[in-house]
């Protein structure tokens, strides 16, 4: 009797464990998680739970630490408060009728209201960007703030440090945020530090990951943007790091991968929605609030020329996907047409229901992404979606290898478009600060058309009979990326 008992005690030690493990997993993993994201976690900890109690405990939050939301809704009210007469769609503008309701979405969600009055440039090419951001720095008289997910020192952006030094040189105040772990592994990084430091810009680093030194969140969570405001009069904001188009590592050189992508020069009042978006990023940072500069926003602009504009902000420093909640009210409100480029497509479930809902009742749809990918997971994982979509209707085009297609934009039917920094991917929407701009005017949605046109005249479309007929082994590896995606 005796010796079954203790045969039969480890069996029932483990059993035990794998109990307590399936309760605590239940217990904390659906919090403020979508089912599918909540049971792979589950899966994760009680399948493999030594690896599974680990990733939990080192990326178990998808939110930022308390004190940094708290300061997401300070400005948050700052910006209400600065923003309260203006109205949320100009009377001058032909605007879609859906357009109204979206805006109040983002400003609901985002603090950030619709305005008349400006104008916008893109600049699809990377020697058009650098340049214009040179040339911006050159011209400015008080401050530049730039904020970019990537910094780095290399041949082709030491014109752009030339500029920044000739800009502390005359006396404009330069701050700079670049986010810590998404430029860390490129050795043009460590030598921008030193180069800034040595010019005197004020710089800092955006959620730093240094525990020793008290600065620590879930390191996988970051800040994505790309921005730069300089006086208050002009701003850019788009998809491009301050970075060689290269990379400047040594797997991307040997792959020759160049990266494209989208910037928007904008003049007017939406100036100072991007500048309130720094402001924010740099007070989370500094727990300082730089000086900027007030303009009444316009609500109602006589020139119908003029572009109705909104900064969406989004995040883990909110509550909500406030992106994903843009992209899915304007795929639903679209009635004849959708064009979306997004190097990485890992859409959830809602997204994913959007798109296909949008074809299936006659819109046209095409989604332009890359024909090689830079992260293996999340190529593969984009992969597995494209069965359906192709099924659906839904054209998709592959941009030529080696170029690495990393603009981020979409324009819905022949007036509305959004362009910015965030994929249509479940980081971007989870544990990325992001900033899109919401745009209405017809000169604008067509220059962005003809971007998608470059695109389409350099991409090869897929066919479903082919991509239906790819290897066993390719569609299993897509799977086994896709089941990765949801362990957020």
């Amino acid at each position: 009797m005796l010796d079954w008992i203790a045969g039969a005690l480890p069996g029932a030690v483990l059993l035990a464990i794998e109990g307590a493990l399936l309760l605590i997993a239940l217990a904390v993993a659906p919090r403020g998680r979508r089912p599918s994201s909540a049971l792979a976690w589950i899966l994760l900890i009680v399948v493999l739970p030594l690896v599974g109690l680990a990733l939990f405990g080192l990326i178990g939050s998808p939110k930022l630490p308390k004190a940094r939301r708290d300061k997401q809704r300070t400005m948050n009210e700052r910006i209400e408060e600065r923003s309260r007469a203006v109205e949320a769609v100009a009377d001058t503008h032909a605007a879609p009728r859906w357009l109204a309701p979206i805006a109040r979405l983002n400003r609901s969600v985002g603090a950030m209201p619709l305005i008349d009055g400006n104008a916008a440039e893109l600049l699809p090419h990377f020697e058009e960007q650098l340049a214009a951001l040179i040339q911006a720095l050159d011209a400015a008289e008080r401050y530049a703030h730039v904020e970019f997910y990537i910094v780095a020192l290399d041949d082709t952006t030491r014109p752009f440090f030339a500029a920044l030094e000739r800009a502390v040189a005359r006396g404009v105040e330069v701050r700079l945020l670049v986010d810590h772990l998404g430029s860390f592994k490129y050795p043009g990084f460590r030598r921008a530090r030193k180069e800034l430091t040595r010019i005197g810009v004020e710089w800092r680093l955006m959620l730093p990951v240094q525990p020793f030194r008290g600065r620590y969140q879930r390191p996988d969570l970051r800040n994505h943007r790309k921005l730069m405001v300089v006086d208050g009069t002009v701003a850019f904001v788009g998809s491009m790091n301050v970075i060689d188009p290269g990379y400047e590592t040594w797997s991307n050189r040997r792959r020759r991968l160049r990266w494209r992508d989208l910037m928007v020069e904008v003049r007017g009042p939406i100036v100072q929605e991007v500048e309130a978006i720094f402001a924010t990023d740099w007070f989370s940072e500094t727990d300082q609030i730089p000086a900027t500069t007030t303009v009444d926003a316009v609500a109602n602009d006589d020139d119908p020329n003029t572009l109705l504009a909104q900064i969406a902000p989004s995040g883990p420093a909110f509550e909500s996907e406030n992106n994903l909640a843009l992209f899915n009210s304007l795929i639903y409100a679209a009635e004849h047409r959708i064009s979306i480029t997004s190097p990485y497509f890992v859409p959830d479930e809602s997204l994913l229901g959007a798109i296909l809902t949008a074809a299936r009742r006659g819109v046209d749809v095409e989604l332009f992404v890359g024909e090689i990918g830079d992260q293996f997971f999340v190529f593969h994982a984009q992969h597995s979606y494209y069965r359906d979509l192709l099924e659906a209707g839904v054209r998709i085009y592959e941009y030529a290898a080696p170029t690495i297609l990393h603009a981020k934009h979409m324009s819905v039917d022949d007036r509305v478009a959004v362009v910015g920094s965030s994929n249509m991917d479940i980081r971007s929407f989870q544990l990325d600060l992001e900033l899109m701009m919401l745009v209405e005017g017809v000169a604008f949605t067509d220059a962005l058309r003809r971007v998608e046109d470059e695109y389409r005249s350099r991409s090869k479309r897929i066919a479903l009979e082919a991509w239906a007929g790819r290897s066993p082994f390719h569609a299993f590896i897509d799977g086994i990326a896709r089941l990765t995606s949801a362990v957020q």
